[in-house]
């Protein structure tokens, strides 16, 4: 899957979607502008190499395709949950499960 900003590349962030030329998930724009409530030129000067075009692709691309991203982050928090068991924190005060 590929557009002018947004592409999915097997082997690249797991094969999720991302801006096109960058590390940056849909899902990270998502966190940083809709649950951090970052602007998207802030998000833009927090990654100068991409344009407030890739941000607005991002967020479109999510509401196009909400299911999808909703599930990602789903795995991604099962994932850090099965990774807690099995590395538990040292540190004290932090959550270890």
């Amino acid at each position: 899957m590929e557009t002018a900003h947004i592409t999915k590349t097997p082997g690249v962030c797991g094969g999720r979607a991302c801006i096109k030329g960058h590390r940056i998930r849909v899902m990270d724009i998502v966190v940083w502008h809709e649950m951090r409530n970052y602007s998207a030129e802030e998000i833009v000067e927090m990654f100068p190499g991409i344009t407030l075009a890739d941000v607005y692709a991002a967020l479109t691309y999510y509401f196009d395709n909400r299911e999808e991203i909703d599930s990602d982050f789903v795995t991604n928090e099962a994932l850090a949950e099965e990774l807690m068991k099995e590395f538990p924190s040292k540190l004290p005060g932090k959550r270890s499960a």
